[in-house]
């Protein structure tokens, strides 16, 4: 009988057990789909698009507006956000990555993390449940390391329908109706500017040179320089100095660009950190960013800049103003009050500018400052000045005219500069001429003016000299008791009359023939531009007080011309106002994750008529805009609204230290440099003069912003923004402060 009741028994357990199996498969099954659905909300950075159609079971994220959207579900109160974007450490949403734009997606359910503030529509590609289960545990795996990478954002257009019209929760990456066409290059055209090239170019002997693309690779290494974290690729082409026939007029400290440009990255200064934020670095720097006592050794006596601890200190002003800039600078407006700093003089240039300090005081009284000197034996006066967030450009009036262009600047000023203005018929003090608007003022504070010294005399008698013959007015000569130097201002003409009724005609007027804004690798010219008179051309008025003049179209933009987006011109320049507003104030503001509180030197790569400049006027922070020399001129725009810039090709190295800039802006340049030159020096470029932990903002193509995102993420940068739409792109990324270990010695910048 014990058999057979174990018989039974048995039969019974065999049935319960196979109960319990299914429940257990059940129960194991259901665990695995929560874990796939908690791991499906993991982000999963995409890396192009190419890999994004290869990869069919990740899973991409993309953030809407307004409302969180799950399958068959529609948007309640309960799930819409009342904020997207979040400028704080966090810096972007925990989630945001970029979409694959296929038009496919599915939305999934919400969700829902710690605070549950952001908004997400998610869009899954499944195969079959077999994937799920073994797609899950490779998922779980990477949940950690995929978390981190929230490094992107795309907002869905579907969520901006039916939003509400409050500016303060509208968000606008990429502009819509009326205003699309001024992000796309394939509208934007000449119209009536020229060039800065075709204007050079009839100037003088054609220099252009075939370069070609070459593929280095994203194997980066860093330069082997003898300038080391200081170089800059035009100034320290050793090479190319050591070649030169003659150094007399500076040819030297001119720009001598290498056929090939640097693909290499610049090194760090050991024991680098984050820049003193503006506008405490005014007053001091890390020592360690901008390693240099010479400067403090021969200066120090004079207040330029001094060793104190771990900082590098700023007390007085300069050469000229020892106790202090803002009295020498309100001293000039007394013996001349028509100057009226910040609103009728508005854009300076500073020339000889040592360390900066004249400009980085006249923020305080509204005025913008292009200040400049040469890479000399004033070791890193530039430098220092940018990394006080001074502006500054290294450049020197040797044998070419300045990249910019003529009658722009309201006011010249040299400070003991020790420029030798009086020799070779005055070619140097005729540059000036030529940048000087009319009526605006040279202010000369030098110890020509001030001290009897038998060179002294010589100079002040050879200066009056050459300014009466060049029609300049002498309308205060004056002493400084408190920093006990003289200055000496003086007047350019506003009309012809002057220079018809000279009983000499030296210096001579230029041909008519001669355009004063040509500028780029122009030699400079002994002979003076009239003065234009005509009613509707520019130069022939003042432009209106600062800050007014930054909106208005100025008044020789006619509606006959035809402007870069191809409306009349005072219409194009509205447009491009008021769109680069609207990205400005709905999207960089709040969406990109930028701390605006600690950008202070801002690049705008490829200006075209300021509007970025312009839109971020109001912030403590100033933009170098730049516009390229094969692009339409418009930089007489930018001068005339109260902005200033530079014209440049992106095929060479700018002219400034490495560690520059907070913040750079390219819209539209990359997809133009790739089909002109080597993209991936520009790339090594934009690394150089960027700030570790600066952002680069990108507005191109899809195609293009693909490409420079691979490149950056090779360059370990942080990627805190990508989106595309209607294949145009935007992309905000963060550099980092890597450097690669393999070393590449650039032959032509080794001593």
């Amino acid at each position: 009988m014990a058999p057979g009741k174990h018989s039974k028994n048995d039969g019974r357990k065999s049935t319960n057990n196979y109960c319990s199996t299914v429940t257990l498969v059940a129960f194991v099954a259901l665990c695995l789909v929560g874990v796939w659905m908690m791991t499906s909300s993991s982000v999963v950075p995409l890396q192009n698009l190419d890999t994004t159609l290869k990869n069919t079971n990740e899973v991409r994220t993309v953030v809407t507006d307004d409302s969180i959207i799950s399958k068959d579900e529609t948007p309640t109160p309960d799930n819409t956000t009342s904020k997207q974007f979040e400028d704080n450490p966090g810096d972007l949403p925990e989630d945001a990555t970029k979409g694959d734009n296929s038009g496919n997606s599915q939305h999934e359910k919400n969700n829902s993390k710690e605070d549950n503030t952001q908004t997400q529509v998610q869009e899954t590609t499944i195969q079959n449940e077999d994937e799920k289960e073994t797609n899950s545990d490779e998922k779980d795996s990477k949940k950690d390391e995929d978390s981190k990478k929230d490094e992107k954002q795309e907002i869905s257009e579907e969520g901006k329908e039916g939003k509400d019209d409050s500016s303060s929760t509208q968000v606008e990456i990429l502009p819509s109706g009326a205003q699309s066409e001024l992000l796309s290059e394939t509208s934007a055209q000449n119209g009536s500017f020229s060039t800065q090239a075709t204007e050079s170019m009839n100037e003088k002997e054609g220099h252009k040179e075939k370069k070609g693309e070459k593929d280095y690779g994203y194997n980066w290494k860093l330069c082997n320089v003898t300038a080391g974290p200081d170089y800059i690729p035009c100034l320290d082409n050793l090479q190319a100095i050591k070649g030169l026939r003659t150094t007399k007029h500076y040819e030297h400290r001119e720009r001598h660009c290498p056929e090939n440009p640097p693909t290499c990255l610049v090194p760090l200064p050991e024991g680098y950190q984050r820049p003193i934020e503006w506008p405490t670095s005014r007053e001091k720097i890390w020592y360690h960013n901008v390693p240099h006592t010479k400067l403090a050794e021969l200066k120090g006596h004079q207040n330029w800049v001094k060793v104190t601890g771990e900082f590098l200190t700023f007390p007085g002003g300069g050469t000229q103003f020892k106790h202090g800039a803002l009295h020498y600078i309100d001293f000039i407006q007394e013996i001349v009050p028509d100057i009226a700093w910040g609103k009728r003089s508005r854009v300076i240039l500073d020339v000889g500018c040592g360390v900066a300090s004249f400009g980085g005081f006249l923020f305080d009284r509204d005025v913008l400052t292009m200040s400049f000197a040469p890479k000399d034996e004033h070791e890193a006066q530039v430098q220092f000045a940018l990394e006080r967030g001074i502006p500054a450009l290294s450049a020197v009036m040797g044998t070419q005219r300045l990249p910019f262009p003529a009658r722009v600047f309201d006011i010249v000023h040299c400070a003991r500069c020790r420029v030798p203005w009086h020799i070779e018929g005055g070619k140097l003090l005729l540059e000036l001429n030529r940048l000087l608007r009319p009526g605006g003022y040279f202010v000369w504070s030098a110890t020509p003016i001030y001290q009897k010294l038998p060179e002294d005399v010589g100079i002040w008698e050879a200066m009056t000299k050459l300014t009466k013959a060049m029609c300049w007015e002498l309308i205060a000569v004056n002493k400084d008791k408190v920093n006990k130097v003289g200055v000496a201002v003086y007047q350019k003409p506003i009309s012809n009359e002057c220079y018809e009724g000279r009983p000499q005609n030296d210096p001579p007027l230029c041909n008519e023939s001669d355009d004063p804004n040509a500028a780029w690798k122009v030699p400079l010219q002994t002979c003076m531009h009239k003065v234009p008179i005509g009613a509707e051309v520019r130069g022939s008025q003042w432009p209106e007080e600062w800050p007014s003049r930054v909106e208005k179209a100025p008044y020789w933009l006619l509606t006959s011309q035809t402007g870069v987006y191809g409306k009349p011109a005072p219409e194009d320049f509205t447009a491009d106002f008021e769109h680069w507003k609207r990205v400005v104030n709905k999207s960089y503001m709040n969406g990109l994750g930028i701390n605006w509180s600690n950008v202070r030197n801002v690049m705008d790569m490829r200006a075209i008529y300021g509007g970025f400049a312009a839109a971020l006027r109001e912030m403590n922070m100033w933009v170098m805009n730049v516009v390229s020399v094969d692009s339409p001129d418009t930089l007489p725009i930018i001068y005339e609204r109260g902005l200033f810039g530079i014209y440049h090709d992106w095929c060479e190295s700018f002219s400034t230290y490495p560690r520059s800039y907070d913040l750079l802006h390219a819209d539209h340049l990359f997809s133009k440099i790739k089909k002109k030159c080597n993209m991936m020096a520009l790339i090594a470029e934009v690394d150089r003069i960027l700030r570790p932990e600066g952002k680069l903002i990108v507005r191109d193509t899809v195609e293009i912003i693909d490409e420079v995102e691979n490149i950056l993420r090779s360059m370990n940068w942080e990627v805190r923004l990508t989106y595309s739409k209607d294949k145009e792109g935007l992309l905000c990324v963060q550099k980092s402060m890597w450097r690669p270990v393999e070393v590449e010695t650039i032959t032509y910048a080794i001593a």
